[in-house]
């Protein structure tokens, strides 16, 4: 969501050159609104969480995916840019190739802890709740060994556990756009719309499962498209578009508009809307990425990149006084803090979310007890940010090596 008009120094931005860009300052809206993102898609993955009836996605086509895939896009072009443009295309890749690798055995981490934590929970909760049925995972515990090596092939992909592997086929195809880049940045345009044209019009997808025709819930193929959005504007590849007030309201008329369209309250009571739903439903299909989801999204980042301002300017609410400016600048730094981590935290938030929604089935669910429950989540998620970032700091080391590094 974090748009980028001029994410570094001047200075930097002339050492960088048009190609790709320096990865040595971080924009602070790239982690702001990641971190935004990392804390929706926590609320959004807690089972009967009545907080998930006020997250953007009731109100709009777009939805915290799109956030969370499109600053990755960003991100990625800020890790691996540098390493693009100065070392070439091979280093590039190696350095792609080691994200991929890490990325992948988080994927299987993940699942294998999820799988375990939600046996342990059929046996410990005494409430007749089958945790196990709810993730559909009991075609993996009855037929472990044909789907031990789905698992590890990414041929059996459950739908909770989809965009790490979206993430991993966008990753590999990344040095591909790179390189037609390097030719013709029109070439690797070309390229990444018809991918995404072809995930809608001719079903290019992954299997998800041997024994039916599932496919991926998240088609990686028509999701690169808002990722390498994202990876352009980071890279300069296209220019930022300017702060006009006519597109401000341009984009948030899109945004107004989409809601009846979106909102389930509106489009059950009227049949309208409903209808219109039902006939033009591959608009807004959330696997292949329809198109209406990308013009929203892309609505939306343009009205929160103009009102964060040049660099962030809003965020950091530098001439905010008193206790309100303290708290505002506390916050921000524990969002971007979690931005900052984001895959660390999405593999947490992925393992707690299922954890949080079995403590809402012991205590109930009362406006009350989801209120402190998703408080709680939040806590342990910024938490979890800043113990990685302490270890990432690698505190065990002399103060001397640190600094020469």
């Amino acid at each position: 969501m974090a748009m980028t008009d001029s994410p570094y120094s001047p200075a930097l931005t002339a050492q960088a050159g048009a190609a790709q860009p320096s990865a040595s300052v971080r924009d602070i809206r790239l982690d702001f609104f990641r971190g935004i993102a990392m804390f929706i898609i926590l609320i959004a993955h807690i089972p009967g969480n009545w907080v998930t009836l006020w997250i953007p996605a009731r109100f709009g086509f777009s939805d915290a995916t799109e956030i969370f895939v499109f600053c990755s896009g960003m991100a990625s072009a800020v890790a691996f840019g540098r390493v693009f443009r100065e070392q070439g295309n091979l280093m590039g890749t190696l350095r792609v190739s080691y994200r991929v690798w890490q990325v992948y055995w988080a994927h299987i981490g993940l699942f294998l802890a999820v799988a375990a934590a939600m046996v342990a929970m059929n046996s410990v909760i005494p409430d007749g709740r089958d945790y196990v049925g709810q993730l559909n995972l009991y075609p993996f515990f009855d037929n472990t060994q044909q789907n031990l090596i789905g698992l590890m092939t990414l041929s059996y992909v459950p739908n909770y556990f989809d965009i790490l592997p979206l993430y991993l086929v966008i990753l590999a195809m990344l040095p591909v756009v790179v390189a037609l880049a390097d030719i013709n940045r029109a070439l690797a345009a070309f390229a990444v719309v018809a991918v995404w044209l072809s995930a809608s019009l001719f079903n290019l997808n992954f299997p998800a499962e041997p024994w039916s025709d599932r496919e991926w819930f998240f088609n990686p193929f028509g999701w690169q498209l808002v990722f390498f959005t994202g990876f352009a504007l980071m890279s300069r590849w296209i220019p930022a578009p300017p702060v006009n007030w006519l597109l401000v309201a341009m984009a948030l008329a899109i945004v107004i508009i989409s809601v009846p369209f979106a909102y389930y309250r509106v489009f059950n009571e009227f049949t309208w809307f409903l209808d219109w739903r039902r006939e033009w439903s591959f608009l807004f299909n959330k696997t292949d990425f329809g198109i209406l989801r990308y013009v929203h999204f892309l609505a939306i980042a343009y009205v929160a990149w103009v009102t964060a301002g040049p660099m962030g300017e809003r965020l950091r609410a530098r001439d905010s006084n008193g206790a309100f400016g303290a708290l505002w600048q506390s916050l921000v730094a524990v969002i971007m803090k979690v931005g900052q981590q984001s895959l660390a935290v999405f593999i947490a938030s992925m393992f707690l979310a299922r954890l949080l929604g079995a403590l809402l089935d012991v205590v109930g669910r009362t406006h009350f007890s989801m209120l402190w429950v998703n408080l709680l989540g939040a806590a342990i998620i910024a938490t979890i940010a800043y113990l990685v970032a302490w270890y990432k700091s690698q505190p065990w080391r002399p103060k001397k090596a640190k600094r020469a590094a």
